[in-house]
Protein backbone atom coordinates (compact mmCIF):
# COMPACT_ATOMS: atom_id res chain seq x y z
CA UNK A 1 0.00 0.00 0.00
CA UNK A 2 1.09 3.58 -1.15
CA UNK A 3 2.05 6.12 1.95
CA UNK A 4 -0.51 8.93 2.31
CA UNK A 5 1.06 12.12 1.85
CA UNK A 6 0.36 12.72 5.62
CA UNK A 7 2.53 9.59 6.19
CA UNK A 8 5.19 10.55 3.82
CA UNK A 9 5.45 13.80 5.27
CA UNK A 10 5.25 12.14 9.10
CA UNK A 11 8.36 9.69 8.13
CA UNK A 12 10.47 12.34 6.40
CA UNK A 13 10.54 14.48 9.13
CA UNK A 14 11.19 11.62 11.80
CA UNK A 15 14.14 10.34 9.76
CA UNK A 16 15.36 14.25 8.38
CA UNK A 17 14.99 15.50 12.12
CA UNK A 18 13.84 13.24 14.96
CA UNK A 19 16.43 14.18 17.13
CA UNK A 20 15.97 18.05 16.60
CA UNK A 21 13.27 18.71 18.76
CA UNK A 22 9.84 20.33 17.70
CA UNK A 23 10.96 23.33 16.14
CA UNK A 24 13.43 21.75 14.15
CA UNK A 25 10.86 19.05 13.04
CA UNK A 26 8.84 22.41 12.15
CA UNK A 27 11.50 23.43 9.91
CA UNK A 28 12.36 20.43 8.22
CA UNK A 29 8.32 20.29 7.42
CA UNK A 30 8.50 23.79 6.43
CA UNK A 31 11.03 23.39 3.77
CA UNK A 32 9.13 20.27 2.33
CA UNK A 33 6.06 22.08 1.99
CA UNK A 34 7.57 25.52 0.64
CA UNK A 35 9.35 23.50 -2.31
CA UNK A 36 5.30 22.00 -2.87
CA UNK A 37 3.87 25.45 -2.72
CA UNK A 38 6.39 27.06 -4.49
CA UNK A 39 5.41 28.47 -7.87
CA UNK A 40 8.74 29.06 -10.13
CA UNK A 41 12.50 27.35 -10.63
CA UNK A 42 13.08 23.64 -10.53
CA UNK A 43 10.83 23.14 -7.52
CA UNK A 44 7.60 24.88 -9.07
CA UNK A 45 8.19 22.07 -11.68
CA UNK A 46 6.71 19.33 -9.25
CA UNK A 47 2.61 19.75 -8.20
CA UNK A 48 3.00 17.48 -5.14
CA UNK A 49 4.19 16.61 -1.91
CA UNK A 50 5.57 12.88 -3.25
CA UNK A 51 7.04 14.34 -6.23
CA UNK A 52 8.67 16.76 -3.57
CA UNK A 53 9.80 14.19 -1.57
CA UNK A 54 10.70 11.72 -3.96
CA UNK A 55 12.79 13.94 -6.18
CA UNK A 56 15.90 12.53 -7.04
CA UNK A 57 18.54 13.25 -5.14
CA UNK A 58 17.49 16.16 -2.67
CA UNK A 59 16.75 13.66 0.75
CA UNK A 60 18.97 11.37 2.11
CA UNK A 61 16.14 9.84 4.16
CA UNK A 62 14.29 9.06 0.44
CA UNK A 63 17.35 7.01 -0.91
CA UNK A 64 17.58 3.10 0.37
CA UNK A 65 21.69 3.56 -0.27
CA UNK A 66 23.74 5.84 0.28
CA UNK A 67 27.44 5.24 -0.92
CA UNK A 68 26.91 2.05 -1.63
CA UNK A 69 25.85 1.01 1.38
CA UNK A 70 22.14 0.39 2.40
CA UNK A 71 20.78 3.23 4.27
CA UNK A 72 19.45 2.20 7.66
CA UNK A 73 17.74 5.30 8.33
CA UNK A 74 15.59 5.84 5.79
CA UNK A 75 11.68 6.51 5.26
CA UNK A 76 10.85 3.09 5.11
CA UNK A 77 12.07 2.13 8.01
CA UNK A 78 10.90 5.27 10.65
CA UNK A 79 7.87 4.42 12.60
CA UNK A 80 6.47 8.21 13.34
CA UNK A 81 4.84 8.32 16.91
CA UNK A 82 2.15 11.07 17.76
CA UNK A 83 4.62 14.18 17.62
CA UNK A 84 5.74 13.69 13.97
CA UNK A 85 1.83 13.49 12.61
CA UNK A 86 0.52 16.51 14.48
CA UNK A 87 3.56 18.61 13.04
CA UNK A 88 2.99 17.30 9.69
CA UNK A 89 -0.86 17.79 10.20
CA UNK A 90 0.32 21.41 11.39
CA UNK A 91 2.45 21.94 8.11
CA UNK A 92 0.22 20.50 5.75
CA UNK A 93 -2.80 22.82 7.46
CA UNK A 94 -0.41 26.08 6.16
CA UNK A 95 1.72 26.74 9.43
CA UNK A 96 5.24 27.73 9.06
CA UNK A 97 8.02 29.06 11.27
CA UNK A 98 8.42 33.07 10.91
CA UNK A 99 11.71 33.00 11.60
CA UNK A 100 12.45 30.77 8.87
CA UNK A 101 11.25 32.60 5.83
CA UNK A 102 10.28 30.93 3.01
CA UNK A 103 13.57 28.08 3.24
CA UNK A 104 13.47 25.39 0.35
CA UNK A 105 16.84 24.07 1.38
CA UNK A 106 18.74 23.20 4.74
CA UNK A 107 22.11 20.60 5.84
CA UNK A 108 24.02 19.89 8.30
CA UNK A 109 27.33 21.00 7.86
CA UNK A 110 28.94 19.35 10.51
CA UNK A 111 30.32 22.38 12.15
CA UNK A 112 29.67 25.73 14.38
CA UNK A 113 29.52 28.21 10.77
CA UNK A 114 27.12 28.12 7.82
CA UNK A 115 28.06 29.04 4.83
CA UNK A 116 26.10 32.07 3.12
CA UNK A 117 25.14 30.10 -0.15
CA UNK A 118 23.79 26.82 -0.58
CA UNK A 119 23.37 24.98 -3.22
CA UNK A 120 25.81 27.10 -5.38
CA UNK A 121 23.56 30.79 -5.29
CA UNK A 122 20.19 29.63 -5.70
CA UNK A 123 20.39 29.75 -1.72
CA UNK A 124 21.10 32.33 1.21
CA UNK A 125 21.18 31.75 4.45
CA UNK A 126 19.13 32.66 6.90
CA UNK A 127 18.59 30.74 9.59
CA UNK A 128 20.11 28.10 12.18
CA UNK A 129 18.07 25.92 13.74
CA UNK A 130 20.11 23.20 16.06
CA UNK A 131 22.01 21.20 13.48
CA UNK A 132 20.87 22.42 10.29
CA UNK A 133 21.65 25.71 8.13
CA UNK A 134 18.53 27.18 6.64
CA UNK A 135 18.69 28.69 3.40
CA UNK A 136 16.28 31.00 1.20
CA UNK A 137 15.77 31.11 -2.20
CA UNK A 138 17.84 33.95 -4.50
CA UNK A 139 17.05 35.64 -7.44
CA UNK A 140 19.02 33.31 -9.07
CA UNK A 141 16.89 30.35 -8.25
CA UNK A 142 14.13 31.00 -10.59
CA UNK A 143 16.30 30.06 -13.27
CA UNK A 144 16.65 26.55 -12.13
Amino acid sequence: MAFSDREILARIIECEAGGEGDTGMQAVACVVMNRVQVTYGEYGRLMTLREVVYQPKQFTCVMETVGGQYNMQNIYNMRPTDVHYNIADWAIAGNRLTNLGFALWYFNPFRPTCRENFPSQVGQFVIRLGDHCFYNPTESYAET
